[in-house]
């Protein structure tokens, strides 16, 4: 129980900085919501997905893919978004997976 509550925790402080710039711009709320709810997902899955690559990239690659779709949204509405999303999610997501690695076992 304590790993899952680590994780949310992890996933939650990954929401915050990626929503921090956010807040200052015209973005409608709920994307804002959107993503701080995607990265507590990844905060949640990226710990415990045991492939044979370092945690980091693990995390990197899927924090990439978690913010996938949000970046085919973006892309409609401001193509300017994908880099920064794109770069957030794989810095981000490498962030987790070296969190978990230091606090979760067996990630």
């Amino acid at each position: 129980m304590t790993e899952i509550l680590i994780a949310l925790l992890i996933g939650a402080i990954a929401g915050l900085i990626d929503i921090a710039p956010m807040v200052k711009r015209p973005i409608p709320r709920e994307s804002i919501i959107a993503t701080f709810a995607q990265w507590v997902f990844l905060g949640l899955v990226i710990p415990f997905v045991s492939w044979p690559t370092p945690t980091w990239l693990t995390g990197a690659i899927l924090g990439l893919l978690g913010m996938a779709p949000s970046m085919i949204v973006a892309h409609k509405r401001n193509p300017s978004s994908i880099i920064p999303t794109a770069v957030f999610g794989v810095a981000l997501g490498a962030g987790i997976g070296a969190l978990a690695s230091m606090h979760i076992g067996g990630a």
